[in-house]
Formats: structure tokens, sequence, C-alpha cells
């Protein structure tokens, strides 16, 4: 990743390469350009929120509002999980290639040539790995040191969320600070606090912790090719069998019922004179801002359409209402951008309506799973 696109990522969510799949927006980025984001972050002190939602993200989203939105609200999003390059292969997205949180720390730890080390902070684990994993960094990282650590126990996201323990991060100073406390608990814990946090960097990576403590063996290298790694994990942590149950079976309703028919119809519209219709954007500021979209929005005609919501943000409009009435296809990322959309102007105390929308665009929508957001 170039620095000009490093800046660009930075400067707006609209700019990014994302993706929707079923639901949830997906940075389309190798491992490499991962670390370069990271590391930009890093470098230039600006906040980065790193999530990284693998199948037991994807599934949890379908029906918890606020985890999904902390999934929205992310700066980047890889694809943690073979699953979801599985799903995006199938919908003919370009995620190619799994991009493990653990793998991001680890080429991270790894890195040579780097004048100052990047400071780890530990929040989480289980009682006593955070101290391991930080003596474990400390001995064997040459890229990086842990500046400190906390295992906040079993309670409440208020209770751990104390102005004590806000200080005692930020007095440690964390370029990264990696949260361990379950997905759900830890990705509810950064929404509350991100803002009163100064570490440029933070992400849920609950195994990291583990890996690094060298509580738990990653599995080898094979087993992660080809989707294996959760056999490996059960093998390791027993407790873990059923919520891989419980997501597995999640997983093959969704290819049953939303992705094998979404795959389906996409390519049928694909093949259609629908798909060539040329983009036209409209503007109309008399009221609210009203932009209408008419065409096929794809991902190759997008430019126009993401300087238009670039726009719309920094005119500060509390409502913006978009036309899909004449929209005579929308792929995934144009519905990842609607998402992003969405939620920067929820930020800045407004709101996002889509008014005409066509039946055709209306079970595009259904069937990435985020008409309900919508509407």
């Amino acid at each position: 990743m170039q620095t000009t696109q490093k800046k660009h990522f930075y400067t707006t969510k609209l700019s990014r390469n994302v993706w929707s799949i079923l639901g949830l927006p997906f940075d389309a980025v190798n491992l490499q350009e991962a670390m370069d984001a990271i590391i930009f972050a890093i470098d230039n002190k600006q906040r980065c929120f790193l999530t990284t939602p693998n199948l037991n993200f994807l599934i949890t989203a379908q029906s918890d509002t606020d985890f999904y939105q902390s999934v929205i609200e992310s700066d980047i999003n890889i694809a943690d999980g073979m699953p979801i390059v599985w799903l995006a292969k199938l919908l003919g997205i370009p995620i190619n290639q799994r991009v493990a949180g653990s793998d991001l720390f680890a080429g991270l730890s790894a890195l040579k040539g780097r004048e100052n080390k990047i400071s780890v902070f530990f929040f989480g684990g289980q009682e006593g790995i955070a101290e391991q994993a930080s003596l474990k960094l400390n001995q064997n990282s040459v890229a990086m040191h842990c500046c400190g650590y906390h295992d906040p126990g079993f309670v409440s996201v208020d209770e751990m969320s104390s102005d004590a323990i806000i200080q005692k991060i930020n007095q440690a100073n964390p370029d990264f600070l990696v949260v361990a406390l379950g997905a759900g608990k830890g990705q509810a814990w950064i929404q509350k606090n991100k803002q009163y946090l100064n570490a440029p960097v933070i992400s849920h990576l609950g195994a990291v912790i583990n890996f690094v403590a060298g509580h738990v063996e990653r599995a080898p290298i094979f087993w992660q090719r080809f989707g294996l790694e959760w056999v490996w994990r059960i093998k390791q942590e027993p407790v873990l069998f059923k919520r891989y149950l419980f997501d597995g079976l999640a997983f093959i309703k969704l290819i049953l019922t939303k992705a094998i028919p979404l795959a389906i119809y996409d390519r049928y519209l694909r093949c259609s004179t629908a798909y060539n219709v040329p983009v036209e954007v409209g503007i109309d500021e008399s009221t609210v801002q009203r932009i209408s979209i008419s065409g096929s929005v794809k991902s190759t005609e997008l430019q126009k359409i993401r300087c238009v919501f670039n726009n719309v943000i920094d005119s500060g409009d509390e409502e913006v209402i978009i036309s899909l009435a004449e929209v005579t296809y929308l792929g995934a990322e144009f519905v990842a951008l609607l998402a992003l959309l969405q939620n920067s102007l929820h930020e800045q105390g407004g709101g996002l309506v889509l008014q005409g929308v066509s039946m055709r665009c209306k079970s595009l929508l259904r069937l990435n799973l985020v008409w309900n957001w919508f509407v």
C-alpha cells in the first residue's frame, strides 16, 4: 500500500475498498496491506479501530444490533476466517485470502528495521494469561514490547470501564491495545471506551493473548488453509465446541437461504441488459439533501457516487434521501458503501432514507442481509 493510499484510507471511510458479505463490510486487503494500515496509524497517531470478523461475527451480527454497529463503526475489517473467503468466492467478491488477526499481530511482531518498537497493552484473557503473554512478548519479539496488561476478571462491561482502568491503560501509552474478553463483550467494551483511550490502534484479538503466552498452540498451516483450524481449537479448548456447532449450523442455513440465492440472482442480473445501464447521479438540495441514482451501480462505476457521498458528509446535512427507483443493479461494494454512509450520517446526528426502492434492489438488499438496517 503506497503512502498516498494509506493517507486516503484514513481520510474517509467512504474511500475504502470495502464489500458487503451477508451484511458485514469487509476491506479487500491482504496481510501486507493490513499491516501497512496499522503501521501508518501507529506512526501517525491516527485512531484505527481494527475488527477481525469471522464466522462467529457474521452469525452474531444477524441478531445483535449493537454488535453489528461495532463492525460498521470500525476503521478496517479484515476477513478472519476461511468461511468468509469461501462466501466471497461464491459471491464474486475480490477477497481472496484470509487475513487472521493472529497472523497480523505475528507479522507486526516480527517486523525488522523499526527504530521504535510497537508498544502493546494486553487487556483481558484468562487469569494470569495476559501477564504471561507480556513476558513472552518482551522476550521474543523484535518489533514489539508490552507496556502493560490488565485482567479485569469476570465483571460487567461497566465495571471494567472505570476511570481507574482507563487511566491505567492511557498512562502506559500503548500503540496497540489488544482486547481479549470474548467477541461480544470485547466489541462492546471498545465501543464504550474508545473515545477515552489514547492508543492509536485498538482491536479485540481474543486468541492472540493465548497464542503469545503459549497457552494455546496455533493450528498447523495446512489446517488453516483448508478451514480446519476450528477442529484444532476444539481439541485444545473443548469449551469452544458448542459455539462452533451453533455457528456451523447457522452458516449452513445462511448458505442455503441467502448466499446461494444471492449468487444465482446476482449472476442472472450480470448477464442481463440491466447490468450495462450507465450510472447517473443527480442531486437536489432544495429542502433536504436528495440524491437520485439510476443505472447499474457496480464496482467500476462507484467513483462519482463516492465523491457525492463524501460531499454529503462534509456538508453536515442531518438527513439524506437516496432514490433507488431507477437503479437496475447494485453490487456488494455499493451495499457496503451505503452502510458506511448511513453510519457516518448517524455519527453526525443525521440519518439516511432509501426512497422508491425497486423490487429488484429490495431483493438484493434482503439477500445481502442489510434491508432491515435501512427501514
